[in-house]
C-alpha cells in the first residue's frame, strides 16, 4: 500500500504540472514549490537550530499561530519554519513576521522528504490539525525527531479507522503527543492503542481571545455605522447573499448591514450589489463620502472582517449553503455577538457546540432568517443572552496553548 501511495504522489505531481497551464491557483501550487529548496538553503544553514511548523492552509496556520509565537518566545535562539499546502494559506502569509522561512511543503515523495528534513533538520516538528504526509512523518521518526500533533481532529472517516489503513497507523507513530481537540478525538486514537494523548482543546479559542488586546478601530466603519444597530455578514458565499439581501431590503431603515464576502471578484461583487434595493458602498469607493448616509457597505478587500466584527450587533457566519460549510465564527463570538449561520455545520465542533448552548442559531429559509433577526433587534434580553453564551464560550475554552507548552518545551 505504500508503494501506492508514493506511485500516487508521483501521478499527482504529473497532473498538477499539466492543470497548472490551465489553473491560476494550481499554477501557484506548482510555480511555488520549484524553488523551495533553494530558498531553505539560503536561509538555514547546517549550524542553525530549528523547529518546523506545518499548516494545511490559512485556517490550520492562525489556529497554530498562538503555539508557533509561544514557542518562539521560548527559543529565541532557533529558527522557526513555517510551511504551506495550499496557495490560499502561503500566499496570503508568506509575508508573516513571526517565521524565519516561510515555504510550500514540497509533495511527499521519500527524496523530498529526505531533502527537506536534511536541510531544515528541526529539532521539534508540529502538524496542525490534520495533514498526516506519510514519508515526511517517517523521515521525523528516522531522525529521532520530537513531533506532535496540535488541535487534532480524529473522526471515523478517516484513513486510520479502516481495514485497508494499517499503512496510515503506522504513521502515526512519529508523533510524540497527539494534542486533540476533544474527548472523541482521544477516544478514536486511543482506539488504535496509542496513549500519548492528551484533550487539550482548540488553540483557535487562544488566538480569538488574544484579538480582544489588539486596536480593533476602525474610523470609516465608526462613521458608517452612526450608533446605529449593525448586522455584519462574514465570509459570505452567493447563496447566503440571496437570502441576506431580502432581508436588507425590507429591514428597518436604522439598521445598517457590513458584508464582507468571501470573494471579492469584481463580478461577484457587482452581483451582489445588483441584489441590494438600500443605498449601498463599497469598501473602494468610501474615500471623501459621508458613509453614515448608506445601509450597507460592501468590503470588497480582505483582512479587516475581524476588527469589523468589533462593530456587530448581530454576526451572520457565510459558507454554511456550501460544502464543506461555514466559516470561522469564533472571531465574532470573541467580541460577544450572537452569531446565525447556514445549515452545513456538522463538520465543526465549535459551531456543535455553540448551536447546542444557544449560541449560534442555524436557518435554512429567508423566513428563519427573518425570525432569528427581528427577534434579536427587537428583544434586547434575548440579544444579551445570546451575546453573553458566546463570549462565555471562548472564555470557557482557551488555555490549549498553555497545555501543549508545558509539554513540548
Amino acid at each position: 500500500m505504500l508503494f501506492l501511495y508514493n506511485l500516487a504522489i508521483h501521478i499527482a505531481g504529473f497532473f498538477l504540472r499539466t492543470i497548472a497551464l490551465f489553473s491560476p491557483k494550481i499554477k501557484l501550487f506548482v510555480e511555488g514549490r520549484k524553488n523551495v529548496f533553494d530558498t531553505l538553503q539560503e536561509k538555514i544553514k547546517p549550524e542553525d537550530k530549528t523547529i518546523w511548523f506545518h499548516s494545511a492552509s490559512l485556517g490550520e496556520y492562525e489556529q497554530g499561530l498562538p503555539v508557533i509565537e509561544k514557542i518562539k518566545e521560548k527559543y529565541p535562539a532557533h529558527k522557526i519554519v513555517v510551511t504551506f499546502f495550499s496557495p490560499s494559506g502561503y500566499e496570503v502569509r508568506k509575508n508573516n513576521t513571526v517565521a524565519d522561512a516561510t515555504v510550500y511543503l514540497p509533495l511527499d515523495s521519500k527524496s523530498n522528504a529526505k531533502k527537506f528534513i536534511k536541510i531544515v533538520h528541526p529539532e521539534k516538528a508540529f502538524f496542525i490539525k490534520y495533514e498526516f504526509w506519510l514519508n515526511y512523518l517517517k523521515e521525523l521518526e528516522n531522525h529521532k525527531t520530537p513531533t506532535y500533533l496540535i488541535s487534532g481532529i480524529f473522526r471515523d472517516n478517516q484513513m486510520f479507522f479502516k481495514w485497508y489503513g494499517g499503512f496510515y497507523r503506522k504513521a502515526l507513530n512519529a508523533f510524540t503527543y497527539f494534542f486533540v481537540q476533544n474527548e472523541k478525538s482521544k477516544q478514536k486514537i486511543e482506539s488504535l492503542a496509542f496513549k500519548n494523548v492528551i484533550v487539550s482543546g482548540d488553540t483557535r479559542f487562544d488566538r480569538v481571545n488574544a484579538i480582544l488586546e489588539r486596536d480593533n478601530r476602525l474610523d470609516y466603519i465608526e462613521n458608517f455605522k452612526n450608533n446605529q444597530p449593525t448586522i455584519v455578514i462574514g465570509s459570505s458565499w452567493p447563496k447566503d447573499e440571496v437570502l441576506i439581501a431580502e432581508y436588507i431590503n425590507q429591514a428597518p431603515e436604522n439598521i445598517k448591514f457590513i458584508i464582507a464576502p468571501h470573494n471579492i471578484k469584481p463580478d461577484q461583487i457587482s452581483n451582489l450589489k445588483s441584489l441590494i434595493t438600500k443605498p449601498t458602498i463599497l469598501f473602494s469607493e468610501k474615500e471623501n463620502k459621508d458613509l453614515s448616509v448608506y445601509n450597507v457597505f460592501i468590503i470588497d478587500i480582505v483582512g479587516i472582517l475581524t476588527k469589523i466584527y468589533s462593530y456587530g450587533t448581530i454576526a451572520y457566519v457565510g459558507g454554511g449553503f456550501g460544502n464543506p460549510g461555514i466559516h470561522n465564527i469564533l472571531e465574532p463570538a470573541t467580541f460577544g455577538i450572537p452569531i446565525v449561520i447556514g445549515p452545513n455545520y456538522s463538520n465543526f465542533a465549535e459551531a456543535i457546540a455553540l448551536v447546542e448552548i444557544g449560541g449560534c442559531t442555524p436557518i435554512t429559509t429567508s423566513t428563519e432568517l427573518k425570525e432569528i433577526f427581528d427577534r434579536l433587534l427587537n428583544d434586547p434580553s434575548f440579544l444579551k443572552e445570546k451575546s453573553e453564551i458566546c463570549r462565555s464560550f471562548i472564555q470557557d475554552n482557551k488555555g490549549a496553548t498553555d497545555t501543549i507548552i508545558k509539554l513540548v518545551s
